[in-house]
C-alpha cells in the first residue's frame, strides 16, 4: 500500500521543487522528506527483519523440514527392514520345525536299528551256529553212509540167498 502511494506521488507533477537530481537522494525521497504526513493517519511501523534473523529462521525451518522428511524416511525404511526380518524369523521357524521333525525321524530310526542291533544275531553267534549245523550235517552224513553200508549188505545177502538153491532159512 504504501509503494502505491509513493507511486502516486511520483506520477504527480510537482510544482514545489524542481527536479535536479543530487549525490545524496533522488528527488522521491526528497518529496517524502518535505511532505508532512496527515494528521489523520497513522503509518503502521514497520519491524525490520533483518538479515541475521530472517537467515536463523530460515535456516531453522529448512533443518526442521529437511530433518521431518528424514524422519519419515527413516520410519519407512525402518518398517520395511522390520517387515523384511520378521519374513526371515518365520522362514527361520518354519526350517527349524522341519529339522526338528528330521531329527525325530533319524532317532526314531536310530531306536528301531539299536533294537534290531540287540535282537539280531552277531558274526559271534552265526559262525557257531554254522559250526554247530556243520557237525549235526556231518554226522547225518555219517549214520546216512552207515545206513547205506547196512542196506547194501542186506542186499547182498539177500543175493547169496537167492542164488542157493536151497531152502534153508538162517536165522
Amino acid at each position: 500500500m504504501a509503494a502505491c502511494a509513493r507511486l502516486a506521488r511520483v506520477s504527480r507533477p510537482s510544482t514545489r521543487f524542481v527536479q535536479s537530481r543530487s549525490f545524496n537522494a533522488s528527488s522521491i525521497l526528497r518529496e517524502e522528506v518535505v511532505a508532512a504526513p496527515s494528521v489523520g493517519t497513522v503509518q503502521p511501523q514497520k519491524k525490520p527483519i533483518g538479515g541475521f534473523r530472517g537467515g536463523i529462521v530460515g535456516f531453522l525451518f529448512g533443518f526442521s523440514l529437511a530433518s521431518s522428511f528424514a524422519a519419515y524416511h527413516l520410519l519407512e525404511e525402518y518398517q520395511a527392514a522390520s517387515a523384511a526380518l520378521q519374513a526371515s524369523v518365520d522362514e527361520l521357524k518354519v526350517s527349524t520345525e522341519k529339522v526338528s521333525a528330521h531329527v525325530r525321524r533319524i532317532e526314531a530310526v536310530e531306536k528301531d536299528l539299536k533294537a534290531l542291533g540287540e535282537a539280531s544275531a552277531s558274526k559271534e553267534d552265526t559262525t557257531k551256529a554254522r559250526s554247530e549245523v556243520k557237525k549235526l550235517y556231518d554226522g547225518l552224513h555219517v549214520e546216512f553212509l552207515d545206513l547205506r553200508t547196512h542196506v547194501w549188505g542186506i542186499q547182498q545177502d539177500l543175493q547169496k540167498l537167492s542164488k542157493r538153491d536151497s531152502t534153508e532159512v538162517r536165522i
